[in-house]
């Protein structure tokens, strides 16, 4: 499921002026990935809260959620088109609005461990290079359709996210220098042999 959305989402990018690269793919579809990551996992928690009879306080504000302005729903679950923002106004909301709502969480953040500075220091550190409003409404879609629920997706995820990183270094830019291939991991596994404590 996530190797065709990547490689989907890659045949896109291809396509955008502003992303010449293998490491330019893997930085415009990261951020999009953790907005869509960052909404289910913010799902989950509310959800989990709920069944405990409290109340969950959502990091995002209802107009900067991946539901409102990436994937908006209509009552029968799938995208409402009329709701969806696409071209011009997509860029215009992303460029002017989302990028610098979330660079404020920094200043915001009580401290940097907390999730709100994080999510500051990453969208205060990348550009959107996308310009066309109608691919990155095409990558969006291909992004909500993955799910992240079950430990066997995650770990794809990683796997297929590793790979990119991988193919940034092959692609002749430092941008995969910090890979580390499988098997080197296991083998160190098996040397040291962590514990818990």
């Amino acid at each position: 499921m996530f190797e065709q959305a990547f490689k989907n989402i890659d045949n896109v990018l291809w396509k955008e002026a502003g992303c010449a690269s293998e490491l330019d793919y893997a930085e415009q579809s990261s951020w999009l990935l953790f907005l869509k990551y960052l909404d289910a996992l913010e799902h989950s928690k509310a959800m989990e809260a709920g069944l405990e009879g409290k109340k969950y306080s959502y990091v995002l504000d209802p107009n900067y959620r991946w539901e409102s302005w990436a994937a908006p729903k209509g009552k029968d679950g799938k995208l409402d088109h009329n709701a969806a923002l696409t071209g011009p106004d997509l860029i215009e909301f992303v460029n002017q609005k989302l990028f610098p709502y979330l660079h404020g969480f920094k200043q915001k953040a009580t401290s940097p461990a907390t999730l709100e500075y994080k999510i500051g220091e990453i969208f205060g550190e990348i550009k959107n290079k996308i310009q066309s409003g109608y691919n990155l409404r095409e990558i969006i879609e291909h992004i909500d359709e993955l799910r992240f629920g079950s430990q066997a997706e995650k770990h794809e995820l990683s796997h297929l996210y590793e790979a990119k990183i991988k193919n940034m270094g092959n692609a002749g830019r430092n941008g995969g220098e910090y890979y580390t291939p499988r098997p080197l991991i296991r083998a160190m596994v098996q040397v040291v042999q962590p514990a818990i404590g």
